[in-house]
């Protein structure tokens, strides 16, 4: 057998061939997440994200039921937000003092929202930005804005409510 083929069950096949297969399904699952607005995605990833900024896992937050703070107030900045991935939420501070939750998914093609800055809740996937007052849609495609989520501040704390 040459370097080029791998024995797969009652016959070989070659290298080459299991990943032509491979690609296929590949590129069937990025042209998938190109469809119109009515198709669900996958909803965010379980646990702390990285890399965008405002986004948070909250460790240790434990169930989406509100019974653990999200955040401290003075871990929101005004004019901006934080993602609580872990939690579902998006939360924002337009003013001081003035906090606001969010769905975290964008409604154009149910990715999840990025980070948020500049006033908005942006989602990277096709660059749909959100108002952090109000969950308005600021830039599209996105046509619908992002439900408002439940929260509330007790104690210096923000919890979903």
């Amino acid at each position: 057998m040459s370097d080029d083929e791998v024995l797969t069950g009652p016959g070989a096949q070659t290298r080459r061939a299991l990943l032509a297969g491979a690609g296929a399904v590949g590129a069937s699952v990025v042209l998938a997440a190109c469809g119109g607005d009515d198709e669900p995605a996958a909803p965010p990833a379980s646990g702390p994200t990285s890399g965008g900024a405002g986004v948070t896992g909250a460790p240790g937050a434990g169930s989406r039921d509100g019974t653990a703070p999200l955040a401290r107030t003075t871990d929101i900045p005004v004019g901006g937000g934080a993602i609580f991935v872990e939690r579902g939420v998006v939360v924002t501070q337009p003013t001081e003092g003035e906090f606001k939750g969010f769905d975290p998914i964008c409604t154009h093609q149910r990715c999840p929202v990025s980070n948020v800055d500049g006033g908005t809740i942006n989602c990277t996937c096709h660059n749909s930005r959100f108002a952090i007052t109000d969950g308005a849609v600021k830039e599209g495609p996105a046509t619908r804005p992002l439900p408002a989520k439940q929260i509330k501040v007790e104690g210096g704390q923000v919890y979903l409510a």
